[in-house]
Protein backbone atom coordinates (compact mmCIF):
# COMPACT_ATOMS: atom_id res chain seq x y z
CA UNK A 1 0.00 0.00 0.00
CA UNK A 2 3.09 2.47 0.59
CA UNK A 3 4.47 2.12 -2.39
CA UNK A 4 0.89 2.25 -4.29
CA UNK A 5 0.21 5.81 -2.21
CA UNK A 6 4.09 6.71 -3.54
CA UNK A 7 3.61 5.66 -6.86
CA UNK A 8 0.21 7.56 -6.55
CA UNK A 9 2.15 10.62 -5.57
CA UNK A 10 5.04 10.31 -8.77
CA UNK A 11 2.12 9.46 -11.21
CA UNK A 12 0.23 12.89 -10.21
CA UNK A 13 3.40 14.88 -10.09
CA UNK A 14 4.39 13.77 -13.30
CA UNK A 15 0.93 14.51 -15.12
CA UNK A 16 0.78 17.79 -13.14
CA UNK A 17 3.44 18.79 -14.45
CA UNK A 18 2.84 18.35 -18.02
CA UNK A 19 -0.81 19.87 -17.10
CA UNK A 20 0.64 23.31 -16.49
CA UNK A 21 3.26 23.64 -18.77
CA UNK A 22 0.99 26.14 -20.41
CA UNK A 23 1.68 28.49 -17.56
CA UNK A 24 5.41 27.86 -18.27
CA UNK A 25 5.97 28.29 -22.05
CA UNK A 26 4.38 32.20 -21.97
CA UNK A 27 7.23 32.82 -19.23
CA UNK A 28 9.61 32.59 -22.02
CA UNK A 29 8.65 35.50 -24.39
CA UNK A 30 9.36 37.67 -26.43
CA UNK A 31 11.23 34.21 -27.73
CA UNK A 32 9.23 33.00 -30.91
CA UNK A 33 8.27 29.23 -30.34
CA UNK A 34 11.06 28.11 -32.62
CA UNK A 35 13.60 29.22 -30.42
CA UNK A 36 12.02 27.78 -27.34
CA UNK A 37 11.83 24.41 -29.24
CA UNK A 38 15.68 24.78 -29.45
CA UNK A 39 16.25 25.58 -26.59
CA UNK A 40 14.35 22.50 -25.38
CA UNK A 41 16.10 20.27 -27.46
CA UNK A 42 19.57 21.77 -25.97
CA UNK A 43 19.11 21.70 -23.12
CA UNK A 44 16.79 18.68 -22.62
CA UNK A 45 19.94 16.63 -24.17
CA UNK A 46 22.34 18.08 -21.53
CA UNK A 47 20.39 17.17 -18.30
CA UNK A 48 19.29 13.40 -19.55
CA UNK A 49 23.03 12.99 -20.54
CA UNK A 50 23.60 14.40 -16.53
CA UNK A 51 21.39 11.73 -15.02
CA UNK A 52 22.37 8.94 -17.79
CA UNK A 53 26.17 9.85 -16.87
CA UNK A 54 25.42 9.44 -12.90
CA UNK A 55 23.33 6.60 -13.47
CA UNK A 56 25.90 4.83 -15.15
CA UNK A 57 23.40 3.84 -18.02
CA UNK A 58 25.43 3.68 -21.01
CA UNK A 59 25.41 0.20 -21.90
CA UNK A 60 22.52 1.20 -24.93
CA UNK A 61 24.21 3.33 -26.69
CA UNK A 62 26.94 0.67 -28.14
CA UNK A 63 23.62 -1.57 -28.94
CA UNK A 64 21.66 0.90 -30.45
CA UNK A 65 24.60 2.33 -33.36
CA UNK A 66 24.79 -0.97 -34.32
CA UNK A 67 21.12 -1.52 -35.75
CA UNK A 68 20.48 1.33 -38.12
CA UNK A 69 17.20 0.23 -38.40
CA UNK A 70 16.57 1.11 -34.79
CA UNK A 71 18.50 4.87 -35.57
CA UNK A 72 16.05 5.41 -38.48
CA UNK A 73 12.97 4.31 -35.88
CA UNK A 74 14.91 7.07 -33.18
CA UNK A 75 15.04 9.92 -36.16
CA UNK A 76 11.65 9.31 -37.56
CA UNK A 77 10.07 9.70 -33.23
CA UNK A 78 12.85 13.15 -32.87
CA UNK A 79 11.01 14.12 -35.83
CA UNK A 80 7.45 13.24 -34.72
CA UNK A 81 7.78 14.66 -31.05
CA UNK A 82 9.53 17.64 -32.91
CA UNK A 83 6.56 18.99 -34.54
CA UNK A 84 4.50 18.07 -31.17
CA UNK A 85 6.74 20.01 -29.09
CA UNK A 86 6.71 22.82 -31.53
CA UNK A 87 3.35 23.16 -32.46
CA UNK A 88 2.16 23.34 -28.62
CA UNK A 89 4.71 25.86 -27.56
CA UNK A 90 3.28 27.81 -30.51
CA UNK A 91 -0.43 26.96 -29.70
CA UNK A 92 -0.06 28.21 -26.32
CA UNK A 93 1.94 30.71 -26.70
CA UNK A 94 -0.81 32.27 -29.52
CA UNK A 95 -4.06 31.57 -27.06
CA UNK A 96 -4.86 28.19 -28.15
CA UNK A 97 -4.37 26.77 -24.94
CA UNK A 98 -8.13 25.03 -25.07
CA UNK A 99 -7.37 23.46 -28.62
CA UNK A 100 -4.09 22.27 -27.22
CA UNK A 101 -5.94 20.25 -24.36
CA UNK A 102 -8.94 18.90 -27.06
CA UNK A 103 -5.75 17.33 -29.19
CA UNK A 104 -4.30 15.14 -25.87
CA UNK A 105 -8.28 14.46 -24.74
CA UNK A 106 -8.13 12.80 -28.59
CA UNK A 107 -4.93 10.88 -28.95
CA UNK A 108 -6.28 8.00 -27.45
CA UNK A 109 -8.73 7.79 -30.45
CA UNK A 110 -6.09 8.72 -32.71
CA UNK A 111 -4.02 5.91 -31.65
CA UNK A 112 -6.83 3.40 -31.56
CA UNK A 113 -7.11 4.71 -35.36
CA UNK A 114 -3.30 4.30 -35.96
CA UNK A 115 -3.48 0.74 -34.60
CA UNK A 116 -6.10 -0.41 -37.00
CA UNK A 117 -4.54 1.55 -40.08
CA UNK A 118 -0.84 0.91 -39.32
CA UNK A 119 -0.87 -2.71 -37.36
CA UNK A 120 -4.45 -4.15 -38.47
CA UNK A 121 -5.96 -4.48 -35.01
CA UNK A 122 -9.28 -5.35 -34.76
CA UNK A 123 -11.96 -3.37 -32.73
CA UNK A 124 -14.34 -4.27 -30.27
CA UNK A 125 -18.00 -2.62 -30.83
CA UNK A 126 -17.36 -0.36 -27.74
CA UNK A 127 -14.06 1.16 -29.82
CA UNK A 128 -15.85 1.62 -33.07
CA UNK A 129 -18.37 3.80 -31.15
CA UNK A 130 -15.82 5.95 -29.01
CA UNK A 131 -14.03 6.33 -32.83
CA UNK A 132 -17.17 7.34 -34.42
CA UNK A 133 -18.21 9.84 -31.44
CA UNK A 134 -14.55 11.06 -31.30
CA UNK A 135 -14.89 11.88 -35.60
CA UNK A 136 -18.40 13.72 -34.60
CA UNK A 137 -16.99 15.68 -32.24
CA UNK A 138 -14.34 16.79 -34.30
CA UNK A 139 -17.22 17.92 -37.15
CA UNK A 140 -19.27 19.25 -34.47
CA UNK A 141 -15.84 21.44 -33.41
CA UNK A 142 -15.28 22.15 -37.17
CA UNK A 143 -18.74 24.46 -36.72
CA UNK A 144 -18.06 25.69 -33.63
CA UNK A 145 -14.46 26.86 -34.84
CA UNK A 146 -15.41 27.79 -38.28
CA UNK A 147 -12.46 25.56 -39.71
CA UNK A 148 -10.80 22.03 -38.62
CA UNK A 149 -9.58 21.78 -35.10
CA UNK A 150 -5.86 21.72 -37.24
CA UNK A 151 -4.01 22.59 -33.80
CA UNK A 152 -5.81 19.41 -32.03
CA UNK A 153 -5.51 17.12 -35.01
CA UNK A 154 -1.82 17.93 -35.48
CA UNK A 155 -1.15 17.41 -31.90
CA UNK A 156 -2.89 14.20 -31.75
CA UNK A 157 -1.38 12.78 -34.61
CA UNK A 158 1.84 13.65 -34.40
CA UNK A 159 1.74 12.08 -31.08
CA UNK A 160 0.00 9.42 -32.05
CA UNK A 161 2.90 8.43 -34.22
CA UNK A 162 5.36 9.00 -32.02
CA UNK A 163 3.91 6.62 -29.11
CA UNK A 164 3.44 4.21 -32.14
CA UNK A 165 7.25 4.46 -33.45
CA UNK A 166 8.51 4.36 -29.59
CA UNK A 167 6.37 0.81 -29.07
CA UNK A 168 8.73 -0.38 -32.39
CA UNK A 169 11.87 1.08 -30.88
CA UNK A 170 11.05 0.14 -27.24
CA UNK A 171 13.53 1.68 -25.33
CA UNK A 172 13.10 3.08 -21.42
CA UNK A 173 12.16 6.50 -21.19
CA UNK A 174 15.13 7.86 -20.38
CA UNK A 175 17.27 6.28 -22.85
CA UNK A 176 14.74 7.40 -25.20
CA UNK A 177 15.27 10.80 -24.91
CA UNK A 178 18.73 10.58 -24.95
CA UNK A 179 18.51 9.55 -28.40
CA UNK A 180 15.95 11.18 -29.52
CA UNK A 181 17.65 14.85 -28.48
CA UNK A 182 20.60 13.44 -29.89
CA UNK A 183 19.24 13.74 -33.29
CA UNK A 184 17.60 16.75 -32.47
CA UNK A 185 20.65 18.65 -30.73
CA UNK A 186 22.75 19.49 -33.81
CA UNK A 187 20.15 21.50 -35.68
CA UNK A 188 18.84 23.02 -32.56
CA UNK A 189 21.76 24.75 -31.95
CA UNK A 190 22.65 25.27 -35.38
CA UNK A 191 19.19 27.07 -35.62
CA UNK A 192 20.59 28.74 -32.39
CA UNK A 193 23.79 29.71 -33.55
CA UNK A 194 22.17 30.82 -36.97
CA UNK A 195 19.29 33.26 -34.73
CA UNK A 196 22.26 34.97 -32.58
CA UNK A 197 24.04 35.59 -35.18
CA UNK A 198 21.06 37.61 -36.68
CA UNK A 199 20.76 39.31 -33.62
CA UNK A 200 17.27 37.97 -33.47
CA UNK A 201 18.01 35.63 -30.26
CA UNK A 202 16.81 36.41 -26.79
CA UNK A 203 19.38 34.03 -24.38
CA UNK A 204 21.95 36.81 -23.95
CA UNK A 205 19.79 40.18 -24.24
CA UNK A 206 16.61 39.86 -21.92
CA UNK A 207 18.82 39.14 -18.53
CA UNK A 208 20.20 36.66 -16.23
CA UNK A 209 16.34 35.54 -15.89
CA UNK A 210 15.09 34.88 -19.22
CA UNK A 211 18.26 33.36 -20.17
CA UNK A 212 17.85 30.54 -16.83
CA UNK A 213 13.94 30.32 -17.95
CA UNK A 214 15.31 28.75 -21.25
CA UNK A 215 17.48 26.69 -19.58
CA UNK A 216 15.26 25.32 -17.58
CA UNK A 217 13.55 23.66 -20.55
CA UNK A 218 15.76 20.78 -20.20
CA UNK A 219 14.73 20.19 -16.43
CA UNK A 220 11.12 20.98 -17.25
CA UNK A 221 11.67 18.13 -19.90
CA UNK A 222 12.85 15.74 -18.12
CA UNK A 223 11.80 15.78 -14.06
CA UNK A 224 7.89 14.48 -14.97
CA UNK A 225 9.71 11.83 -17.43
CA UNK A 226 11.58 10.57 -14.50
CA UNK A 227 8.78 11.06 -12.07
CA UNK A 228 6.57 9.25 -14.73
CA UNK A 229 9.12 6.18 -14.66
CA UNK A 230 8.91 5.65 -10.20
CA UNK A 231 5.34 5.73 -10.47
CA UNK A 232 5.06 3.14 -13.84
CA UNK A 233 7.07 0.52 -11.96
CA UNK A 234 4.62 1.02 -8.59
CA UNK A 235 1.50 1.49 -10.15
CA UNK A 236 -0.97 -0.80 -12.51
CA UNK A 237 -1.05 0.13 -16.17
CA UNK A 238 -4.64 0.23 -15.77
CA UNK A 239 -4.13 2.78 -12.97
CA UNK A 240 -0.81 5.21 -15.06
CA UNK A 241 -3.58 5.13 -18.24
CA UNK A 242 -6.59 6.88 -16.35
CA UNK A 243 -4.18 9.26 -14.66
CA UNK A 244 -2.61 10.66 -18.19
CA UNK A 245 -6.35 12.59 -18.37
CA UNK A 246 -5.08 14.62 -15.54
CA UNK A 247 -2.98 16.90 -18.07
CA UNK A 248 -5.81 17.33 -20.48
CA UNK A 249 -8.05 18.61 -17.37
CA UNK A 250 -5.54 21.13 -16.12
CA UNK A 251 -4.74 21.98 -19.49
CA UNK A 252 -8.38 22.70 -20.03
CA UNK A 253 -9.24 23.98 -17.16
CA UNK A 254 -5.90 26.85 -17.22
CA UNK A 255 -7.73 27.91 -20.71
CA UNK A 256 -10.83 28.64 -19.77
CA UNK A 257 -10.50 29.72 -16.11
CA UNK A 258 -6.61 31.32 -16.27
CA UNK A 259 -6.75 32.64 -20.31
CA UNK A 260 -10.26 33.57 -20.23
CA UNK A 261 -10.57 31.34 -24.05
CA UNK A 262 -13.80 31.48 -24.86
CA UNK A 263 -15.83 28.71 -24.97
CA UNK A 264 -19.31 29.10 -26.87
CA UNK A 265 -22.09 25.93 -26.60
CA UNK A 266 -21.34 24.54 -30.07
CA UNK A 267 -17.72 24.12 -28.41
CA UNK A 268 -19.05 22.45 -25.29
CA UNK A 269 -20.60 19.95 -27.20
CA UNK A 270 -17.71 18.85 -28.99
CA UNK A 271 -15.82 18.43 -25.92
CA UNK A 272 -18.74 16.87 -24.21
CA UNK A 273 -18.83 14.37 -27.25
CA UNK A 274 -15.16 13.87 -26.79
CA UNK A 275 -15.29 12.97 -23.18
CA UNK A 276 -18.00 10.65 -23.59
CA UNK A 277 -16.00 8.86 -26.71
CA UNK A 278 -13.24 8.67 -23.86
CA UNK A 279 -15.68 7.18 -20.93
CA UNK A 280 -17.04 4.51 -23.39
CA UNK A 281 -13.17 4.01 -24.27
CA UNK A 282 -12.04 3.62 -20.58
CA UNK A 283 -14.71 1.69 -19.06
CA UNK A 284 -14.36 -1.03 -21.97
CA UNK A 285 -10.76 -0.63 -21.16
CA UNK A 286 -10.92 -1.50 -17.68
CA UNK A 287 -13.08 -4.72 -18.15
CA UNK A 288 -11.26 -5.76 -20.60
CA UNK A 289 -8.25 -5.43 -17.87
CA UNK A 290 -10.33 -7.00 -15.23
CA UNK A 291 -11.05 -10.06 -17.64
CA UNK A 292 -8.11 -10.67 -18.42
CA UNK A 293 -6.86 -10.56 -14.50
CA UNK A 294 -9.42 -12.86 -13.52
CA UNK A 295 -8.31 -15.75 -16.65
CA UNK A 296 -4.76 -15.18 -15.88
CA UNK A 297 -6.17 -15.55 -12.02
CA UNK A 298 -7.97 -18.75 -12.88
CA UNK A 299 -5.16 -20.60 -15.06
CA UNK A 300 -2.88 -20.25 -12.16
CA UNK A 301 -5.23 -21.70 -9.62
CA UNK A 302 -5.86 -24.71 -11.83
CA UNK A 303 -2.00 -25.54 -12.31
CA UNK A 304 -1.21 -24.93 -8.97
CA UNK A 305 -4.31 -27.15 -7.90
CA UNK A 306 -3.13 -29.87 -10.96
CA UNK A 307 -6.75 -30.13 -11.73
CA UNK A 308 -8.53 -28.25 -14.07
CA UNK A 309 -12.29 -29.61 -12.05
CA UNK A 310 -11.82 -28.23 -8.81
CA UNK A 311 -12.95 -24.73 -8.37
CA UNK A 312 -10.90 -22.13 -6.43
CA UNK A 313 -10.93 -19.28 -4.34
CA UNK A 314 -8.60 -16.99 -6.19
CA UNK A 315 -8.04 -12.98 -4.93
CA UNK A 316 -7.44 -10.54 -7.61
CA UNK A 317 -7.12 -6.94 -7.63
CA UNK A 318 -8.44 -6.87 -4.14
CA UNK A 319 -11.52 -8.92 -5.16
CA UNK A 320 -12.47 -12.47 -3.76
CA UNK A 321 -13.98 -14.33 -6.86
CA UNK A 322 -14.59 -18.48 -7.45
CA UNK A 323 -12.59 -19.41 -10.17
CA UNK A 324 -14.27 -22.34 -11.40
CA UNK A 325 -13.32 -25.09 -14.56
CA UNK A 326 -11.45 -23.68 -16.85
CA UNK A 327 -9.63 -24.79 -19.68
CA UNK A 328 -8.39 -21.78 -21.90
CA UNK A 329 -8.11 -18.22 -20.78
CA UNK A 330 -9.51 -15.72 -22.68
CA UNK A 331 -7.13 -14.47 -25.21
CA UNK A 332 -6.57 -10.95 -23.39
CA UNK A 333 -6.24 -7.80 -26.12
CA UNK A 334 -4.23 -4.83 -25.53
CA UNK A 335 -5.22 -2.25 -23.17
CA UNK A 336 -6.40 0.98 -24.83
CA UNK A 337 -5.37 3.52 -21.94
CA UNK A 338 -1.88 4.48 -23.30
CA UNK A 339 0.53 4.60 -20.75
CA UNK A 340 3.59 5.81 -22.75
CA UNK A 341 4.66 9.14 -21.19
CA UNK A 342 2.87 12.54 -22.64
CA UNK A 343 6.97 14.43 -23.48
CA UNK A 344 5.19 17.27 -24.12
Amino acid sequence: MGEQRTGLAYGFAAYGIWGLFPLYWPLLKPAGAMEILAHRMVWSLVVVALILLVLRRWAWVAELVRQPRRLGLVALAATAISMNWGLYIWGVNSGHVVECSLGYFINPLVTIALGVVVLHERLRPVQWAAVGIGCLAVIVLAIGYGRLPWIALTLAFSFGTYGLVKKKIAMGGLESLAAETSVQFLPALGFLIVLGARGNATFTGHGPGHASLLAMCGLVTAVPLIFFGMAATRLPLTTIGLMQYLTPVFQFVIGVVHFHESMPPERWAGFLLVWAALVLLTGDALRTARRSRLAAARTAADRAGGNTETAETVEVAGEQTAAGPRTTADSPRPSTLPTDPAVR
